[in-house]
């Protein structure tokens, strides 16, 4: 992350600059460093960490999905919550994700997962954390990042309104427990695991209620479909 602050997205930063010199940040910085000092592989990226704020400026957030850790996987993670770099395989629960929307919406369900078109329309798909050791699931929890996403969260409760946040799952549940129902449409579900989806993520309607929802206040609704996946 270091060197990297100063480039979050302009609208973005405007809001958040000051994090990045508050003890809390600091100290994540100097544990990110000393992981990479002992030779660990931490993904994203590190020019992806902050890819979500890349893609989806802070005005032009219509959805948040909440998503926990990144992929711990070997090319898998790119800053984007549930989204896979192209020609990687589609994970787990992302198929969940794309049954539901092929049986709310009719869409073809994608041979990808690479989600920077869901992106690009606004849907800020947002980790709690936004990094991870290579092979080592959860291994950055409690490390700072939470802190600085719950900060994210509450810029955009307080700096706009009608966004639909997409809460799948009790930790998703849990952060988003902040959020003003009364100026944002907040839908909740249980998370789109495998071990969980048929308690009630399958035939939740949230794409389409998120559609209906922007199309009444007179939004443009996001496209769910996704194009082929660019070129590895």
């Amino acid at each position: 992350m270091s060197g990297r602050a100063i480039q979050l997205e302009g609208s973005w930063l405007a809001q958040l600059e000051n994090e990045f010199q508050q003890p809390y940040m600091l100290q994540l910085r100097e544990f990110l460093r000393r992981e990479k000092q002992q030779g660990k592989r931490i993904f994203p990226a590190g020019e992806d960490i902050f890819n979500a704020f890349t893609h989806t400026p802070l005005g032009k957030v219509k959805v948040v999905i909440l998503g926990q850790d990144p992929y711990h996987g070997e090319g898998q993670a790119h800053g984007l919550c549930f989204s896979v770099k192209p020609g990687v395989r589609v994970p787990p629960s992302l198929q969940n994700i794309f049954k539901e929307i092929h049986a709310e919406l009719g869409l073809d369900v994608p041979r990808h997962g690479h989600l920077t078109s869901w992106a690009d329309q606004g849907v800020l798909l947002l980790n709690s954390v936004l990094s991870v050791e290579c092979a080592c699931a959860a291994s950055h929890q409690r490390q700072g990042w939470e802190t600085f996403t719950d900060r994210v969260i509450e810029v955009i409760d307080h700096e706009r309104e009608g966004v639909v946040f997409l809460l799948w799952g009790s930790y998703a549940q849990r952060k988003g427990a902040m959020i003003d129902e009364q100026r944002h449409c907040v839908l909740k579900a249980p998370h789109p695991s495998p071990l969980s989806a048929h308690r009630g993520f399958f035939g939740c309607g949230h794409f389409k209620a998120a559609n209906d929802y922007l199309t009444q206040r007179g939004e443009t609704p996001i496209d769910w479909s996704l194009p082929d996946a660019p070129a590895c």
